[in-house]
């Protein structure tokens, strides 16, 4: 669902000896006029993993996503309040939250389990303390690892502020078991009464869940799969738990304190994926009753599990709990009033109103109801008001029949690609993960076309404009219906290649367009790295030849005034190759230049002919001026990711990027041509990594657009 930030470590290569351009070494970055910062706003986009209600405090509510952080419902406002903007470059892994809990006796506590991956190279987790919800916070380093973007993130919640004393918290773990804090927090232990034996790779705790005042964990690596304790030292499995294929993995637990009955969905795998059985079951916490009550489904083939569960904290015996990877007929929420005796389906009498966010049309006339719906919590203050999230937003109700996203403020899209046109009615057209190409009219809405159609694009991998045809744009991804298009019109609407490479559907990946629009050149890079022969087309897609002397894989980039030139760079050797016939074929130039390492990135200076910027992560930045024949290091930074052009102060474009020039990983501007540097973002606004994509504006100087790996498209202005 979300692209995976992978740590690859690649050395430092030798560097042909060539003079360098720029100011002495470790400049820092100078201090400039401040800017503003706010999303571009589509809405949601990305998997919501867990919605909390404060149980005593009207309107207030958490969210928290799988890899784009946490937010706080502002009730005056009508929207959500991002609450780890401040996580830096080096902490990207903690902008994924595992987990979250509040303290009943306490409204301002809130407590936030964090760690996107638990594979080797992705850093321990953390848990972030704050006691102003989340305006700031105290954090304290874990020593074991999280995975709040690995299967099984749709479960929990799997922490916990103890009901007997609000100083101590519970935190399951995937690999490590349970851990205990005595103080709020700050320092963690493992319980070692705990009886969980963890599996790998496994899901360990899945849930913690208070019900009056014992604790139940539900376990995610064998039977038995729920233990519970009375006085938080002695754990035993609970009595008489269900068992079997539908009953495998604890999902999420519902405590009803009228009724004092725990309701729990399960199903046979953590999900979101790849389950194809569940149930629902009801304890009885005073008599130790279990009773099956999963809602009983007209028959099919329909396979699925069940994920969320929400009880209604003023309405004793009302239930609702939610399907989860049911694909044929849909997912849909099941509404009981009785405990869970009898079901009503929510989704037949939905009426769906996404016009806020055109782009859950999904190229369709009609939105889905929902999938990946884990994420289930019911208003404890509201009996109407129901939300639920999905793989892209989060769907409120207020009488249990019309549905909107409650979703402003929420922005967690992984960005691939971004084009800020020179002319025309949009001032920007994106590519992203999971959601294709918007056309972004305005930046304050919603795209009003939604994703790009004709065809629909799952993930984009390419998008290029011709540089002095502009209305001329292509776009590449993952489609069912093609895999690459053509607009002459800006970007507002779309035709499929007349043709495309057999490669395509497999391994759609990066695509340039000559700066009159004449020339496409496609390159292929299949999801497991695979690199595959460029191909060119010089009839709009009509038909495509193989380009034998493209550097496999490679990311093509047009000269932006000469339409017969065109580069590459080839990570793999460390070597500029360079076109003079309109990508027919290519020769190598400059060599010895840093290898290693597919995200190198380079990037051709609007208005000039052959003026190439190349960042090459921590081993800096590098500029040609004659075409990749030679290559300068730049050095006034010492690190750079990505680099984009907008509107100049002066004669030469001003250049952006996300790189170093001192000890911090930053947003910076040039306005002299990379001579020196200045700090565009500050410490509140970091957004974990951000080395994917970055641009300018070609008409307004000084908005810059960011792209995040979770919290969207940022842009900002000079205040």
């Amino acid at each position: 669902m979300r692209m995976t930030r992978r740590a690859v470590l690649a050395g430092a290569a030798a560097v042909s000896a060539l003079p360098l351009l720029g100011a002495s070494p470790a400049h820092a970055a100078k201090a400039g006029a401040p800017y503003r910062w706010r999303d571009v706003v589509i809405g949601g986009t990305g998997f919501i993993t867990g919605v909390l209600f404060h149980p005593s405090v009207r309107g207030l509510a958490y969210a928290r996503t799988d890899i784009g952080g946490a937010y706080r419902w502002d009730d005056r406002r009508g929207r959500w309040t991002p609450l780890l903007d401040h996580i830096g470059w080096d902490d990207w892994n903690l902008l994924g939250v595992e987990a979250m809990a509040v303290d009943p006796a306490h409204p301002g506590r809130l407590y936030l389990a964090v760690g996107t991956y638990a594979q080797s190279w992705g850093g321990n987790g953390a848990v972030l303390r704050s006691e102003d919800r989340g305006a700031t916070w105290s954090r304290t380093d874990l020593s074991v690892k999280l995975g709040a973007n690995e299967d099984g993130r749709g479960t929990g919640e799997r922490l916990l502020v103890d009901p007997r004393d609000s100083d101590v918290l519970w935190l399951g773990t995937r690999h490590d078991g349970l851990l205990k804090s005595t103080d709020r927090g700050a320092s963690w232990v493992r319980a070692e009464t705990f009886p969980g034996t963890p599996a790998d790779p496994g899901q360990g705790v899945t849930l913690l869940v208070a019900a009056g005042r014992a604790v139940y964990a539900g376990w995610g690596d064998g039977a038995p799969n729920l233990y519970r304790t009375f006085d938080g030292v002695g754990w035993e499995a609970v009595p008489g738990q269900p068992a079997g294929a539908a009953a495998r993995v604890p999902i999420r637990a519902a405590y009803d304190r009228h009724t004092r009955a725990l309701h729990i969905t399960y199903a046979d795998a953590p999900g979101p994926n790849g389950q194809s059985d569940g149930s629902v079951h009801r304890l009885d916490t005073a008599t130790g009753v279990w009773t099956d009550v999963t809602p009983v489904v007209p028959g099919g083939d329909d396979t699925f599990g069940y994920g969320g569960v929400a009880v209604d904290a003023r309405r004793p015996g009302t239930v609702v709990v939610s399907t989860n990877n049911r694909w044929a007929a849909v997912d849909t929420l099941y509404h009981s009033t009785d405990g869970g005796r009898t079901w009503a389906s929510l989704r037949e009498s939905a009426v769906m109103d996404v016009s806020e966010t055109p782009y859950l049309k999904w190229g369709g006339d009609e939105p889905k109801f929902g999938w990946w719906i884990q994420a289930l919590a019911l208003d404890p203050y509201d009996s109407r008001h129901l939300v639920f999230g999905t793989g892209a937003t989060l769907y409120g109700t207020r009488d249990l029949v019309h549905w909107a996203p409650e979703v402003r403020g929420i922005e967690e899209s992984s960005v691939r690609q971004l084009v800020s046109p020179p002319t025309g009615r949009a001032h920007l057209i994106s590519g992203l993960g999971d959601i294709g190409v918007m056309y972004h009219e305005t930046l304050t809405s919603s795209p009003s076309r939604g994703m790009a159609a004709n065809p629909v694009f799952g993930t984009a991998t390419g998008l290029a404009q011709a540089a002095t045809e502009p209305s001329y744009v292509v776009r590449t991804g993952w489609g069912d219906g093609g895999n690459g298009a053509h607009s002459h019109d800006g970007g507002r609407t779309w035709t499929p290649f007349p043709a495309q490479p057999d490669l395509a559907p497999n391994a759609p990946g990066p695509i340039a367009v000559s700066a009159d629009g004449t020339v496409l050149l496609w390159t292929f890079v299949h999801w497991d790295g695979t690199k595959y022969a460029a191909h060119r087309s010089d009839d709009g897609g009509a038909s495509w030849s193989e380009v034998g002397s493209f550097p496999k894989g490679a990311t093509p980039v047009a000269d932006p005034v000469d339409p017969a030139r065109c580069y590459a760079y080839d990570t793999d050797t460390g070597t500029l190759y360079a076109s003079t016939d309109g990508g027919r074929t290519f020769a190598a130039r400059a060599s010895g230049l840093p290898s290693g390492d597919s995200q190198f990135r380079l990037a051709a200076a609007p208005g000039r002919v052959g003026d190439l910027w190349l960042s090459t992560k921590w081993n800096g930045l590098y500029r040609s001026t004659d075409g990749g024949a030679a290559f300068s290091k730049v050095d006034s930074c010492w690190a750079s990711y990505t680099l984009g052009f907008g509107k100049g102060a002066a004669d030469y474009p001003a250049v952006y990027q996300v790189g170093a020039t001192d000890a911090v990983t930053a947003v910076l501007r040039s306005d002299d041509a990379g001579r020196s540097w200045t700090r565009i973002n500050d410490d509140r606004h970091q957004w974990g990594w951000t080395g994917e994509v970055i641009t300018g504006d070609p008409r307004v100087y000084g908005r810059v657009y960011l792209g995040t790996n979770g919290r969207g498209i940022q842009y900002g202005e000079p205040v």
